[in-house]
């Protein structure tokens, strides 16, 4: 069985026609869809780019590989696997698998993905690196124009100075576009490995719809500014919010932006995820023509979400919403019939179904479980909850997460925690955390999120022991023997005290 795996950043769920957007052109992601098995409730286990790819590389939660922080803004983590890690592409290797990745690694700064066996391009950091000679000698070998752009879209940081690029016209026409030239490449190496014969791994990782989004014309003016409905929780004011909400929304400059552009970056947005729909068009296109499309398990997904102006914030960060935390999710395996399933599954849940495809040996994937028993249309027991972990951007703030059917728990040691009832609030606007009619539904996540991270020995839970309402302990929180030790010697001195004389 090959595998293709398809791969955006910072990419939200509601901009694709198969989830609902009725404006967004999504063609080839949406017959995938309607070929295959789309997850409804697919999630990260964590918002930001280098955890989350460790975590589907390795299938393993980020405490438990901890690649916690992306080296651009790493402050103290660790910034590569460990040597000794587990990671799929070496189970696929030892299987015979011909193993390409083609586009953002964002996995490590001193190993790449060639370290993992991967073929390709070494591409690194965040962003579409348009200055790698990689991509000129593609542009020279069709005479394409360089990489420029023009009216730039920023926003007023609290010091006063420009803040990050959001936005920007490119002057390229579309073959020229990194992402055009990503496709390409990838389509170049699927040819090189269906001709081999051998069964392939091969994965394009775009670096886009990540902001800053730059758009040639065609795509930055693609959708008109009217169309946009605004995100519900533009509205929110950070009452009874983790302070550091407010501060990242004036880092990401929101307040200083007129909300017409507001709605104009989501409209460019937009053109930017159509951009990336139609090279995966190409690539869909060139394995039906090679024949491969019945020995070939595709599967599309992304690392994390993206805000664009919900909750006044861009980009992604230390708040725990369904804008960053769902994400899109699909695999489509020959033989097996289109659906949509509701299950909570995440991205580390692709490492143990890739090995499972595969033919690989399931269990170092420790903290992921494969898919195929949902895609096969089985009705397997399966966890009724979901769990997620953050661990800080620009600066150490950790979080865990614990959500079900309805209601969401957000742990925040050095802030006020947040409870929400999707239901009532989908928008995640009214912090219920302190609501008395809720105190059973707080009781109950938090001792359910408490076993879960003993369970899984994300230690993590000693803050909890003696911070939250857990119930009665049963074990020594100081995790020493002085205690222990100390009701021997009481115990000792109790039995001389009782023998006769």
């Amino acid at each position: 069985m090959n595998l293709l795996f398809l791969m955006t950043d910072q990419h939200r769920v509601d901009t694709l026609g198969c989830y609902g957007n009725p404006h967004v052109a999504t063609p080839n992601l949406d017959r995938l869809a309607a070929s295959g098995t789309r997850f409804d409730r697919f999630y990260t286990p964590t918002a930001i780019c280098t955890p989350a790819r460790a975590s589907l590389l390795t299938g393993q939660a980020p405490f438990r590989h901890r690649l916690l922080a992306n080296y651009e803004r790493n402050v103290g983590y660790l910034e590569d696997l460990r040597e000794d890690a587990f990671t799929f592409p070496e189970a696929l290797k030892e299987r015979g698998y011909q193993l390409g990745l083609i586009g953002k690694w964002h996995g490590g700064t001193s190993r790449n993905a060639a370290s993992y066996g991967f073929d390709g391009p070494d591409l690194p950091g965040w962003h579409n690196p348009v200055d790698h000679p990689d991509y000129l000698a593609y542009l020279e070998e069709r005479g394409l124009p360089p990489y420029r752009i023009s009216d730039l879209v920023r926003g007023t940081t609290p010091n006063g100075n420009q803040g990050n690029l959001l936005a920007a016209r490119l002057h390229q026409p579309v073959e020229a576009t990194f992402e055009h030239y990503l496709a390409t490449r990838a389509i170049e190496h699927m040819e090189r490995y269906a001709a081999d014969g051998r069964p392939f791994f091969l994965a394009t990782h775009f670096f886009g719809p990540h902001l800053p989004y730059l758009l040639p014309d065609e795509y930055f003016d693609m959708y008109d500014p009217s169309l946009v409905e605004l995100p519900p929780s533009i509205a929110e004011t950070f009452e009874g919010k983790p302070p550091v909400q407010r501060n990242y929304s004036a880092h990401w400059t929101f307040d200083t932006i007129p909300i017409e552009v507001t709605r104009k970056l989501i409209a460019v947005y937009w053109g930017y995820v159509t951009l990336i729909d139609e090279q995966i068009g190409r690539i869909l296109d060139r394995m039906d023509e090679l024949g491969l499309s019945d020995s070939t398990s595709v599967f599309f997904t992304a690392d994390h979400g993206e805000f664009t102006g919900a909750h006044r914030l861009h980009d992604k960060g230390p708040a725990m919403y369904e804008d960053i935390y769902r994400i899109p999710g699909i695999i489509r395996v020959p033989g097996q019939q289109p659906q949509v399933r509701d299950e909570f599954v995440t991205l580390t849940d692709c490492t143990a179904t890739i090995l499972d495809l595969a033919g690989c040996d399931t269990g170092p994937a420790v903290d992921s479980r494969s898919l195929l028993p949902l895609v096969r249309g089985e009705h397997p027991e399966w966890p009724g909850e979901l769990l997620a972990e953050f661990h800080g951007h620009h600066f150490p703030y950790p979080q865990r997460m614990i959500r079900d059917d309805r209601y969401k728990l957000i742990v925040n040691p050095e802030s006020v925690n947040e409870l929400y009832d999707l239901h009532a609030d989908p928008h995640e606007l009214s912090n219920r955390y302190t609501h008395h009619e809720l105190a059973p539904v707080r009781r109950r996540l938090m001792r359910r999120l408490y076993d879960l991270l003993r369970e899984r020995g994300d230690n993590f839970y000693h803050w909890m022991t003696p911070m939250y309402d857990i119930g009665a302990l049963d074990y020594d929180p100081t995790l020493s023997s002085f205690e222990k030790e100390g009701e021997k010697e009481g115990e000792k001195e109790g039995e001389k005290e009782d023998s006769p004389a």
